[in-house]
C-alpha cells in the first residue's frame, strides 16, 4: 500500500498536471480564437480597402492593381488575393492569382460574408465576399482571400511562445506540491519520531503539539501506551507472585530432603531434580518477564552501578574460596534494560566464572563503536569451541563435578535476546579460561539525561 507521502505526491502531481493541462487547453483555445479574430479583422479591412478602391474604378477595373499597394498582391501565388466580378460575368483579379480565380460563396450575399474556400493549386483560403451595388448602378461581387497557412503559422507561433511559460508554471506547480506535501506531513513525521522514541521521556505525548486532525490519534496512542504499561506491570507482578509462590514449597522440599539426608537416606538424585526444577522455573519466569518488558517499558539501568553492586557481592564470595575478582568499567554506562534482567545475566555469568575459575575472574565493561560490551574472563578450564552450542543449550552441562543446573548461560541468552543483545563465548586471551562477551547494540543504549 502506498504511504501517505507517496499518495500526497502522486495526488499533488496529478492535480497539478491536470490543472496545467486544462489551463493550457483553455489558453490555447483562447489564443486560437484571438488569432482567428485578428486574422478575420485584417481580412475585412483589406475587403473594405478593395470596396473603396473599386468605387472609383468601376469604369476601369484594371486600375485596381495600381490602387492596391500590398506587394503580396503582385507576387504570384503569394497567399493573398483579391477579385472583383460584374454582372456581365467579367472577372478582374490581383496579379497574385495569376490565371486562377476565387470561388464565390453560394447565393452571392449582399452583406460581407466570411467563408472558407479553395484557391490556386487547391490552396485552402479564408475569404471575405460581398455583392455591392455602386452609385453608378453597376453591381459587383467583391472578394479578398488569404491562405489559411498564414493563420496556422500565427497560431503555432503564439502557442510556441507560451509553451515555456506553461512549462515553468507546471514546474512551479510540482515544486509547490512537494513543498505542500512536506509541510502537511511534518506533523505526522514528528508523531512518528515521538512514538519511535516514546520511552526517551517518561511522559505521554502532548496532543496540543499536533494539528487538530491528529490530536485524537495522539490521545488514543497515549491511552494505548498507558494500557501497555499496566499490562507489563501486571505481567511482571504475576511472574514475581508465581516465583514467590513456588519458592515456599520447594524450600520445604529441600528441608525435608536435608532431614532425610541427615538420617542417612540417599537424596542426591532428588536434590539434583529439585535443582533442575528451580532452574527451569527461574528461566521460564525470567523469559516471561523479559519478553513483557523489553519492547513495552521505558526501563533504563545504569549498568555501571549494577556492576559495582554485583562486584561487592561476588568479591566476598570469591575471597571465601581464596579467589579474586577484578573489575574495570567505564563510568556512566546506561542501557535500556530492566535492572533485574541485566543483573540476573551478570549474576549468572559471574557465578559460573567464580565457580569454575582456578583463582581469578576479571570483568571489564566499556563503550565500543557499535554499543556497549561487557567481558567476563576467568582462568578456569574453559569450554572447547565445538562445545559452545551445547553450553548455551537449555540444561546443557559439560561437567557434572560441580553442582548446578546448567541453565545459567541459557537464561542469560534468553534475557539478552529479548533486548536484541547477545552472548558470545570464546577463549580468554589474558587469563586462558572462558571468555563471556555481552554485546549490547546502540539501539539498546540509553543516556543519563533520559533516565
Amino acid at each position: 500500500m502506498l504511504s501517505l507521502r507517496q499518495r500526497a505526491l502522486l495526488g499533488g502531481t496529478a492535480s497539478g498536471a491536470l490543472s496545467v493541462g486544462v489551463g493550457t487547453l483553455a489558453v490555447f483555445s483562447f489564443i486560437n480564437a484571438r488569432v482567428s479574430d485578428r486574422f478575420d479583422t485584417a481580412l475585412l479591412d483589406r475587403h473594405t480597402q478593395l470596396v473603396v478602391g473599386l468605387s472609383v474604378t468601376t469604369h476601369d477595373p484594371d486600375a485596381l492593381r495600381d490602387l492596391m499597394f500590398d506587394p503580396a498582391y503582385g507576387t504570384p501565388y503569394s497567399g493573398r488575393y483579391w477579385q472583383v466580378s460584374n454582372s456581365e460575368g467579367e472577372i478582374f483579379t490581383s496579379a497574385s492569382l495569376f490565371d486562377g480565380v476565387i470561388a464565390e460563396p453560394p447565393g452571392t450575399p449582399d452583406v460581407t460574408t466570411l467563408w472558407n474556400t479553395r484557391g490556386p493549386e487547391n490552396e485552402a483560403l479564408r475569404g471575405a465576399y460581398q455583392k455591392i451595388t455602386y452609385e453608378d448602378g453597376t453591381v459587383w461581387g467583391v472578394s479578398v482571400a488569404e491562405s489559411q497557412a498564414q493563420l496556422v503559422a500565427e497560431r503555432h507561433a503564439a502557442q510556441q511562445s507560451l509553451l515555456p511559460v506553461f512549462a515553468l508554471v507546471g514546474l512551479i506547480g510540482v515544486v509547490g506540491s512537494l513543498l505542500l506535501t512536506s509541510i502537511i506531513l511534518t506533523p505526522l513525521r514528528k508523531l512518528r519520531s515521538d512514538v519511535a522514541h516514546r520511552w526517551d521521556r517518561d511522559e505521554d505525548l502532548k496532543p496540543g503539539d499536533y494539528p487538530e486532525e491528529v490530536s485524537p490519534l495522539v490521545e488514543d496512542l497515549n491511552q494505548l501506551l498507558r494500557r501497555n504499561r499496566e499490562i507489563v506491570s501486571g505481567s511482571r507482578r504475576q511472574a514475581a507472585d508465581l516465583a514467590h509462590a513456588l519458592k515456599t514449597p520447594t524450600a520445604i522440599m529441600r528441608n525435608e530432603l536435608l532431614l532425610l539426608s541427615e538420617a542417612g537416606g540417599s537424596t542426591e538424585t532428588a536434590v539434583e531434580a529439585l535443582d533442575r526444577i528451580d532452574a527451569q522455573l527461574g528461566r521460564s519466569l525470567a523469559r516471561m518477564r523479559a519478553l513483557n518488558t523489553a519492547d513495552l517499558t521505558h526501563s533504563r539501568t545504569e549498568l555501571s552501578h549494577s556492576i559495582d553492586r554485583l562486584a561487592r557481592l561476588f568479591t566476598t564470595m570469591a575471597e571465601r574460596e581464596g579467589k579474586s575478582l577484578e573489575i574495570e568499567r567505564d563510568p556512566g554506562l546506561w542501557v535500556r534494560m530492566d535492572a533485574q534482567d541485566i543483573e540476573e545475566v551478570l549474576g549468572n555469568l559471574l557465578d559460573n566464572a567464580v565457580k569454575w575459575c582456578k583463582s581469578k575472574v576479571r570483568l571489564t565493561a566499556g563503550r565500543t563503536q557499535n554499543g556497549i560490551e561487557v567481558v567476563i574472563d576467568d582462568d578456569g578450564p574453559g569450554i572447547p569451541q565445538d562445545a559452545h552450542r551445547e553450553a548455551l543449550r537449555s540444561g546443557g552441562r559439560l561437567d557434572t563435578s560441580v553442582s548446578g543446573s546448567g541453565l545459567g548461560l541459557a537464561i542469560a541468552v534468553d534475557l539478552l535476546k529479548a533486548y536484541d543483545s547477545r552472548l558470545d563465548l570464546g577463549a580468554s586471551n589474558s587469563l586462558g579460561g572462558l571468555e563471556c562477551r555481552i554485546v549490547i547494540p546502540k539501539g539498546t543504549n540509553a543516556h543519563p539525561a533520559s533516565g
